[in-house]
This record gives structure tokens, C-alpha cells and sequence, in this order.
């Protein structure tokens, strides 16, 4: 758990964001705490909308917060995603913020709905009166927008076809941030992203957070579905590397109305993960409960990022034991454990 970690100037992103005005939705999440300690460390003047202040976010504890604009507030707040991207004169938009919990999405289909979908077309329409000063919009989709098909792995060309709460506001979401391209010629570009992990998530009713917790209080980690379940486990400091390389690339007009899919295009079961991360933490005597009760879940789902790779020159650089090496190392230091207990 000791590996070097890679600066991520070492990965691939050149370009200075030094001046830069950036507004990210959702800072206080995992890929939004990371991505914005990184735009800071660059030179980039950082403004985040914060909903709910949460006292054990990462960004919280981090010294660029104190660096950021913070703007209080909601996605449905349409007045006042106008006012923060007028008046810090917001060139660049990272739209993260979203309710991302499957099991949350289910129990309350109305409020993921209204901030899913209609966070996102606020955002847009604020993006659209703001159209002088706003270059670029990279909205996080998700690869839960294309529902459930057989043909796998899916290509951005795999229709949009989410059949629960959580994936139907993704494809929603998704296809109305292309109608402001296509309408308005607003630059988006959308990110789907496989399942995201590392230090930070306290959503631990997720798969990696949850197990590391049981882990670390020496109990048997809990799986939800049968353990059969594949997915793409997808590190956060490698999709930080894949958003800030496609805002870059956004600059010269040709990206625009495009969907690219990231992740590592290496399927793993959820069992695989949980026995990793227990041989990782030296725990392989625990046995998981499986209690195979998962609902309104894709049985099996990962992704081709061909796209990435030809038009951005860009590929995953971490393993998943490398990716979850660092993240048990988070969870593992005293200050960080605190927030598992």
C-alpha cells in the first residue's frame, strides 16, 4: 500500500488552467472533491455549488478548499446557477452534481428526478443565457443511460435505454444536454463513466467503501446481489485524468455534441472486487454475506472506450489493486478512519 502515487501532470494533461473560471456541480462527491483539489493545484479559480455541508467530504479537509468559491445553493435553483456563472465569469463547467445512489433512486424516484433531470436542464439553460462567457460543459452521464442489452461491451452508438429511476434520469439527462448543442449550439460533451471508486466515497452502502469499512471493524463485508454482477471498476484519479483531458480537447470546436465512454475496460464481478480488497487488507479469513437481494440493478455492464483512446489519446492508467491499494491506504489512516466509524 506504500506505491508511489503518480502526479497527475505524469498522465497525459498538459495544458495550463492557470486563470481558468471553473464551476463544478457536486464538489463535495468523490470525483468532484478530487477533480477540484486538482483544478486549484493547476491555477484554476474554482467555484463549487454546495448543497448539504458535509463535515467528513474530503474536500472539506483539503487545503484548496480554502482557495474556492462556494456557492450555496441547489441545481433547482435556476435563478441562482445564472447569478454564480455571471458573476465569477464561469468559462468552464463541470456539471457532477446528481443523486448517484441506485438503492436512494428507487425509494425516492421524485427527488432524483428533479435533480438528475432537472438540475441538469437548469444548469444547461443558465449555461445558454451565459452563452458569452461559457466555453465548455462537460456533464457527467453515467453507463447506467443505456439500461440493460446484451451485446457487450457497450459503444456510445448503444441506445440510451434506462428502465429504473436512477438509470432513466441518466438517460434523460443525457440526451438533454446534446438538444443544447443541437438547438442552441451550447459545447457540451458527456462523460459515461464506469462505477467509480476510491478515497473519499462515504456512500457506504457502495460495494469498495462498505467492504473496506467491514474490513477495518474485522466483520464479514455484505453483498447485496449474488456476487455475480460485472461491472467496471472505474479508479477516480484515472476519470480526473479523463475529464480534464476532455475539457482540454473541447477547446478546438471538434468535440462538441460527443459522448465518450471511460473506464477500464476490464470486467470484474462483484465478488472478485470484495476478494481483492480482502487479500489487499489481509483479511481473506472473512467470509462475505451474500444475501442476494439486490433490485433494479444491470446484472452485467462494462464498457469499450475505443472512442477515448482514438479521438483524445486517452487510456486508464491504474489496476484495479493499484486503484484499491490507495483508496484502503485513505480509509486506513487514523484522521480518514474517523469518518468510516
Amino acid at each position: 500500500m506504500g506505491r508511489r502515487k503518480r502526479p497527475l501532470e505524469d498522465m497525459g494533461i498538459t495544458m495550463s488552467w492557470k486563470h481558468a473560471n471553473v464551476f463544478v456541480t457536486g464538489a463535495t462527491g468523490l470525483l468532484g472533491s478530487w477533480l477540484s483539489e486538482e483544478l486549484v493545484r493547476r491555477g484554476a479559480r474554482v467555484t463549487c455549488l454546495m448543497r448539504d455541508w458535509v463535515p467528513a467530504s474530503r474536500l472539506l479537509a483539503s487545503e484548496a478548499f480554502s482557495r474556492m468559491n462556494v456557492v450555496h445553493g441547489e441545481l433547482e435553483d435556476h435563478a441562482l446557477l445564472v447569478r454564480a456563472l455571471n458573476e465569477y465569469e464561469i468559462d468552464t463547467v463541470f456539471h457532477l452534481g446528481a443523486q448517484t445512489i441506485v438503492g436512494t433512486a428507487s425509494r425516492s424516484a421524485l427527488s432524483t428526478f428533479e435533480t438528475n433531470i432537472r438540475g441538469t436542464w437548469n444548469l444547461l439553460e443558465a449555461c445558454r443565457q451565459c452563452s458569452k462567457l461559457v466555453r465548455r460543459v462537460i456533464v457527467a452521464s453515467s453507463d447506467k443511460a443505456y439500461g440493460s442489452h446484451e451485446k457487450l461491451p457497450y459503444t456510445e452508438q448503444v441506445p440510451l435505454e434506462g428502465r429504473f429511476p436512477y438509470d432513466v434520469s441518466k438517460s434523460c439527462a443525457d440526451l438533454i444536454t446534446l438538444s443544447y448543442w443541437h438547438t442552441y449550439r451550447t459545447p457540451v460533451a458527456i462523460t459515461r463513466c464506469g462505477n467509480l471508486y476510491g478515497a473519499g466515497d462515504l456512500n457506504f452502502n457502495r460495494l469498495i467503501p462498505g467492504t473496506i469499512r467491514s474490513a477495518l471493524a474485522n466483520e464479514a463485508p455484505i453483498i447485496r446481489s449474488d456476487g455475480k454482477f460485472i461491472r467496471d471498476y472505474f479508479y477516480v484519479r484515472d476519470a480526473v485524468d479523463a475529464y480534464l483531458t476532455l475539457a482540454e480537447k473541447m477547446l478546438d470546436g471538434r468535440l462538441e455534441d460527443r459522448a465518450f465512454n471511460f473506464g477500464t475496460e476490464v470486467p470484474v464481478s462483484v465478488l472478485q472486487v470484495v476478494e481483492t480488497i480482502l487479500s489487499l487488507m489481509k483479511r481473506t479469513y472473512l467470509k462475505p454475506a451474500v444475501l442476494n437481494e439486490a433490485t433494479h440493478e444491470i446484472p452485467r455492464q462494462y464498457l469499450d472506450c475505443t472512442l477515448a483512446r482514438q479521438l483524445l489519446g486517452w487510456r486508464s492508467k491504474y489496476t484495479l489493486e493499484e486503484g484499491l491499494a490507495e483508496t484502503i491506504e485513505w480509509y486506513s489512516a487514523p484522521l480518514e478512519r474517523a469518518a468510516v466509524a
